[in-house]
């Protein structure tokens, strides 16, 4: 089905609103739940979050099929959804190639950090070739998702809370203040967790949009 038209940037606007009140709410519960220390099965403070239940990291695997079935409604689905899965899932494994730099750089290899970003990068861009309206509304929601992290994260380095906003992971490299929040804060917030949100939240919008689709065709055929 072919794009949606140029009022699409208003379309985009209206429907990440609630998704991104939503997000930010829990990012708020989040901070709050690591500074009074409730239960970390749902507030973990320990470096990067420890999958933590309360998080907003999950929200692409809701959000994207939801943007994905409004997105189709309005008749701006992709021209073919198994194409967008398989580029989903090729998203993946590129994504996870750029993960492994990262993590094998140890903040010490410019090349690999690098190379690392820019995998994850390539990984979010395919996704664009496949269900290109999709794309778009997962990059405008992961930076609304993101930013406001970027800046909480800011301030939680700032003040050391001990919250996962701000503690680093083990064998972190002494840096000062900024060096730390550039490494930890903005790049992942920036440029991993946007990606991050394209690439799964398109995955699972195709393969919801492509059951509702089948349900449909099948529905009419037996009407």
């Amino acid at each position: 089905m072919a794009a949606m038209d140029s009022g699409s940037r208003i379309s985009t606007v209206r429907l990440i609103l609630i998704p991104s009140i939503i997000t930010l709410a829990v990012t708020i519960l989040r901070v709050v739940g690591e500074l009074q220390h409730w239960p970390t099965l749902l507030f973990n403070p320990a470096p990067g979050g420890g999958g933590a239940i309360v998080g907003i990291s999950w929200l692409p695997l809701i959000f994207g099929p939801y943007f994905g079935l409004k997105l189709a409604a309005a008749g701006a689905g992709p021209d073919s959804a198994g194409k967008a899965i398989g580029m989903a899932v090729l998203g993946i494994l590129v994504f996870a190639g750029g993960g492994f730099l990262l993590a094998t750089s140890e903040f010490a290899s410019l090349a690999k950090l690098v190379a690392g970003l820019v995998l994850m990068g390539v990984a979010a861009a395919l996704q664009f070739a496949a269900w290109p309206s999709l794309a778009n509304t997962l990059l405008a929601y992961g930076y609304a998702a993101r930013l406001p992290v970027a800046i909480l994260m800011f301030f939680a380095i700032l003040g050391d809370w001990g919250t996962h906003y701000d503690v680093v992971p083990p064998n972190f490299p002494e840096m000062d203040m900024m060096q730390k929040y550039f490494f930890i804060g903005f790049l992942p917030q920036m440029i991993l967790w946007p990606a991050f949100t394209v690439i799964v939240g398109t995955l699972f919008g195709a393969i919801v949009a492509a059951i509702a689709h089948r349900r449909k065709h099948v529905t009419q055929v037996a009407a």
